[in-house]
């Protein structure tokens, strides 16, 4: 239905004929008309028309805004679904611009037009939406959810650690002030966050100050911070790369400084080489001749001045658990051996996009903790104010490293961190051993024959810098043995003559003349899910239990719901009711998002038709193996989503006569949180369930306590102006502080433990009844101290026996907390109230004074 536009009266315009109280009639009439037209198109779901319909009745009667408020939103919403739907962006946002010209202080309609710019990647004006909406309605749970969500993409979490660093803050005003007291007069701030950097160079005296910042978000909350630290009208403050600044376009002339920060944990991820480049061919003045005792302020320089990279091998269980598949059966599922699995940071190796080859650990907070198996060794240095250095470094050949192993172990990763050295005075370290805000880069290592290493062996590999990333590639180990040293890397390991024949042998009669498996590459968490045995062994027994169940009659299915003789008493139900399996089956279905395993579980256990929601096709490919390798009939595992029309839609009937006897929903987010929408899941999958039918989980219980922690404190907001060395940023950063902080490792959280576990919340997928989206819990203090946070996980009930703790040490969750806007002090034996609200994936948990 095509959008109509109705030309408005001109209200000012006089009249040269007719009675004014004819007028009046006839508008009256007009306004009738309409909102009988309207309803009918309502009626009819012609929501393009009815919306026009409305348009009209609220430019002509302005009085009617608050009768018809809520038809018009309801209206409004659901033809902004379909102009989205016909991908009618402009039209889309035509009609919300209407709608906010009549209701301007409208939360909702504010909300809504926020979701869509969100959707459709414009995350800087969703945010802008949702805080308006929240400013007009703080309660608006709606608003403050999208809000938070929405503050974690455009404010970095990171922000609020590094301006909460005093130390790393004054090294970096001391080396400005250094430089700018011995001549330098202009200065470009480049990828300037909140404009702190900036603001040191101005405060140290620099005449002129310029500063880019890429993010709109940002941008504007420099221009606040400025601007209330008095320098308005003295730093400049330009919203662009600085790829794109030009002389003397953007700025007058060639600055004698460049200070940034653009590093991350793996020194070049953040674009510094392709930035400083550019800035030394375009926007600095030439570099300062080396051995020579003149002044500096005809000269250009960088501050950093250049950063030395090491690093490590190191065992790590933790590490090791989220990048490499250590198990060969899962619940009585062989993982087929064909079947490689590997984390995106292999893959990243061969891949045509631009991965980041590392992932990024705080070390000192890793569970289970790491082991040093090397000495730390120099990897790498650069002088950042050498352009010529600079270009060479993505053209360089890679540099070959033998590292002698220290320490036996097994050998899981290679980490790395660097000292930025800012100048030949002032340097920061981010390695582990210091007490510092920044992460390690981890390089897992994977695809070897063999990760055992002792003292003797070397640590061999490459380290280059290519695609604007530092890689650590070609990972192998060299062992010394049978008195030669032998090479262990992703090839065959061979250790004598016998060996090597047998070796050959094999190879002139194997299939697959290259010797690998089908890759199947998995994010961390699906690889740490994979590992997770008791949570599979958990399905394994709460799948049969529902599936003995429903059919307890059939001798084929006497399973032994511990997983002894499954495979046996499987291909009883196979071959002895062969007609029964064909013909009525048992209907599961797992939406669960990612990479699971779980339908080929359900299918090892009866007469079974399995449906995986798996979308990727290497994960399809890698599940139809793994079903071979465990002797499934072809039609026991299907790929759900193939067989929709609409895959927006992904719960329905299995067939329109059928329904399902399981359905496994995702519940809790790997990142400690409640799935989104997961309630509004859970009642439509009560309706396709047959009698006897269970979600997984059935319910789930949400766990916390009190503890004081000041790590998270500084984590979630900048703590005054202390930090910040006087300078008033807080108030303005502080606006994009979220009260929920996720990804915790409990386990190695510093925290001190105030009260013990308290039951928190309950959710009832099966019998919503149950649940109470407001509650009271008392919790007893067990020690005095100050209240700082509340961290929570959950028990994920897949029946009265049976659950999982995503706290335990398996878990592939992670945890969340809650961190309080004041502390509040406790003694031993005082009661605090906690007030609890769960809102669709909403949980926000205040303590009642």
């Amino acid at each position: 239905m095509e959008l109509i536009f109705f030309k408005m009266p001109n209200s000012n315009a006089k009249s040269h004929r007719g009675h004014p109280g004819g007028q009046e009639a006839g508008r009256r009439e007009l306004v009738s008309r309409s909102l009988q037209s309207a309803q009918h198109c309502l009626e009819n779901q012609d929501f393009g028309t009815a919306y026009a319909h409305y348009l009209l009745v609220l430019n002509l009667a302005s009085e009617l805004k608050s009768d018809v408020r809520e038809t018009f939103q309801f209206t409004l919403f659901k033809w902004a679904e379909e102009l989205a739907s016909l991908a009618r962006i402009q039209d889309l946002f035509n009609c919300y611009e209407q709608a906010l010209e009549l209701f301007p202080n409208d939360e909702i309609i504010c909300n809504s037009m926020g979701e869509h710019l969100f959707r459709m990647g414009f995350r800087d004006e969703a945010a802008g939406y949702f805080h308006k909406a929240l400013k007009l309605n703080p309660d608006f749970a709606d608003a403050k959810e999208n809000f938070y969500r929405v503050a974690n993409w455009l404010v970095e979490r990171w922000h609020f650690i590094m301006l909460n660093d005093t130390n790393r803050n004054l090294i970096y005003q001391k080396a400005i002030q250094k430089v700018v007291h011995s001549g330098c007069r202009t200065v470009l701030d480049i990828g300037a966050g909140t404009g702190i950097l900036s603001m040191f160079a101005k405060k140290a005296g620099a005449p002129c100050v310029y500063a880019c910042e890429l993010s709109k978000t940002m941008y504007e909350l420099a221009c606040d911070v400025v601007a209330a630290n008095n320098m308005e009208g003295e730093i400049k403050l330009l919203h662009m790369k600085s790829l794109d600044i030009e002389i003397p376009k953007h700025i007058p002339e060639r600055v004698s400084l460049v200070v940034t920060e653009t590093v991350d944990a793996g020194l070049f991820g953040e674009g510094i080489v392709e930035s400083l480049i550019h800035a030394w061919e375009h926007l600095l003045l030439q570099p300062k001749p080396k051995n020579q005792d003149i002044g500096t302020e005809d000269y250009g320089q960088v501050i950093p001045a250049g950063a030395i990279v090491f690093g490590m091998a190191v065992e790590c269980k933790e590490i090791r658990r989220h990048h490499r598949v250590g198990v060969q059966e899962v619940a009585c599922v062989h993982l087929a051996e064909t079947v490689e699995f590997c984390s995106p940071t292999r893959a990243s190796v061969n891949s045509e996009e631009t991965i980041e080859p590392y992932t990024t650990e705080k070390l000192s907070r890793v569970p289970g903790g790491y082991m040093p198996l090397t000495e730390p060794f120099q990897a790498m240095t650069v002088d950042f104010n050498n352009l010529e250095e600079l270009k060479s470094l993505a053209t360089r050949k890679p540099c070959k490293f033998s590292v002698p192993v220290t320490q036996g172990g097994i050998l899981d990763a290679i980490v790395v961190w660097f000292v930025l050295q800012l100048d030949d005075e002032h340097s920061l370290s981010t390695s582990p051993s210091e007490e510092t805000c920044w992460e390690q880069a981890v390089y897992p290592v994977q695809g070897l024959p063999d990760y055992s290493v002792k003292p003797g062996d070397t640590v061999m590999m490459e380290v280059c810098c290519q695609d604007c990333y530092l890689r650590i590639q070609k990972i192998s180990v060299l062992t010394s043995e049978y008195g030669m040293d032998i090479e262990r890397e992703n090839t065959l390991a061979l250790g004598n003559e016998a060996e090597l024949c047998s070796a050959l042998a094999s190879l002139q009669t194997t299939s697959t003349p290259d010797g690998m498996g089908q890759e199947c590459m998995l994010e961390s968490t699906e690889i740490a899910l994979l590992n997770n045995v008791p949570y599979h062994e958990c399905f394994n027994a709460a799948i049969g239990k529902v599936l003995s169940s429903l059919i307890p009659t059939r001798e084929s299915l006497s399973m032994d719901v511990d997983g002894h003789d499954r495979e046996m008493n499987f291909e009883k139900s196979q071959n002895k009711n062969s007609s029964y399996t064909t013909h009525d089956p048992l209907y599961v279905l797992d939406v669960s998002e990612g990479f699971s395993i779980l339908p080929i579980i359900a299918g090892k256990l009866g007469p079974v038709k399995a449906y995986s929601s798996v979308e990727k096709e290497q994960h399809q490919i890698a599940l139809n193996i793994i079903s071979e390798a465990n002797h499934f009939p072809k039609e026991t595992l299907e790929f759900w989503l193939s067989h929709l029309e609409d895959e927006s839609v992904v719960l329905q009937r299995p067939k329109s006569d059928k329904l399902w006897s399981i359905i496994i929903l995702d519940v809790i987010e790997t990142s400690g949180l409640i799935q989104q929408e997961v309630m509004e899941k859970a009642a439509i999958s009560r309706c396709l369930l047959h009698s006897g039918g269970k979600i997984f989980p059935q319910y789930v219980v949400m766990y916390g306590m009190l503890v004081e922690s000041q790590s998270l404190v500084l984590e979630s907001a900048v703590q005054g102006t202390e930090p910040t060395l006087g300078f008033n940023i807080a108030p303005f950063i502080n606006q994009f502080k979220v009260p929920v902080c996720v990804f915790l490792d409990l386990a190695t959280l510093p925290c001190v433990p105030l009260s013990k576990p308290a039951e928190l919340l309950r959710l009832d997928l099966m019998n919503p009844y149950l649940n109470s989206s407001n509650r009271e819990v008392k919790v007893q203090v067990c020690k005095s101290g100050q209240v700082t946070a509340i961290p929570f996980w959950y028990h994920i009930h897949l029946d009265e026996d049976i659950y999982l703790d995503t706290s335990s040490d398996s878990s592939h969750w992670k945890q969340a907390a809650v961190v309080l806007d004041k502390p509040i002090q406790v003694q031993l034996g005082d009661e605090l109230v906690l007030n609890v609200q769960h809102y669709k994936s909403n949980v926000s948990i205040t303590v009642k004074q």
